[in-house]
């Protein structure tokens, strides 16, 4: 499988653009093999993350970014149906509050980071401060580098400390945006999803594949790669993620801690 080929590990020469939204490089060979593929993964990250949180030890950060409609809360359902909620938990950045403007941008965020033997979810994070901010100037260039750099220093503290951080671009294309726009607009039961403000944030998506491009150019390192996710198939887009996980969890080889010592000779009357 061509995960290297998705991996950015360094921003240089790197180009959003050469990344087709539309392809499928982990396709089974259709749909159904495809989910069946999927259920398989769940099932065996269920049992990996069920070691992870014996272990009690290292961490797991998963960072889901996309633009509005890419399926970062499809993700979430899909490809971590089977965990164990003991073990997970998922974490939704919204708008900050005064209580969180009055501090640094990174202080919530450092709030939410997982404990040992813990796997969180970020669905949107801390890039965001430099995703809407730029594209409607409420940071200049120069805070923007700043914050770059904020940044790479924040997820090198975490990861020097025993978190794995799993950086994932849902990559819709603005066509597919439009279609799933449209279908919930057309969908009772889907109507709710709908946000008018999602069509204004559509009339600056050049704007926002730029910014895309130069923050993930910007914080992808070995440590702390970007996968940039192809998403315009959701079935694809949650099979990949899947595929993802599994190479993090082989390389991290989770084990059940030992046993106390003098265990056998524990009588229970």
């Amino acid at each position: 499988m061509p995960l290297d080929d998705y991996r950015i590990t360094s921003g240089k020469r790197f180009n959003l653009a050469g990344f087709d939204p539309g392809s499928k490089p982990f396709t089974q060979g259709d749909k159904q093999d495809d989910q069946a593929r999927i259920a398989q993964l769940s099932g065996e990250l269920d049992l990996e993350q069920d070691i992870f949180y014996a272990e009690h030890r290292r961490k797991i950060l998963v960072v889901l970014q996309g633009m509005d409609t890419s399926g970062k809360d499809g993700t979430v359902r899909s490809v971590f149906r089977s965990f164990d909620p003991l073990g997970i938990r998922v974490v939704s950045f919204k708008a900050p509050t005064p209580e969180e403007l009055a501090r640094d941008y990174l202080w919530r965020v450092h709030l939410q980071v997982p404990r040992a033997g813990e796997i969180v979810l970020f669905n949107r994070s801390h890039y965001e401060d430099v995703l809407i901010t730029r594209v409607h100037g409420w940071i200049d260039g120069d805070e923007c580098e700043r914050r770059y750099r904020q940044i790479r220093a924040f997820e090198t503290l975490l990861t020097e400390t025993g978190t794995t951080i799993v950086k994932c671009f849902l990559h819709i294309s603005k066509d597919e945006q439009k279609a799933r726009l449209e279908a919930r607009l057309a969908d009772p039961q889907k109507q709710w999803k709908f946000d008018p403000t999602d069509l204004a944030e559509r009339k600056h998506w050049k704007a926002y594949m730029d910014a895309y491009e130069s923050a993930i150019a910007a914080t992808s390192t070995p440590e702390c790669p970007w996968y940039i996710v192809p998403a315009d198939s959701k079935t694809h887009r949650n099979l990949m993620v899947a595929e993802i996980l599994s190479a993090v969890f082989r390389q991290l080889k989770p084990a059940y801690p030992p046993p106390q010592p003098d265990l056998a000779k524990v009588k229970i009357e």
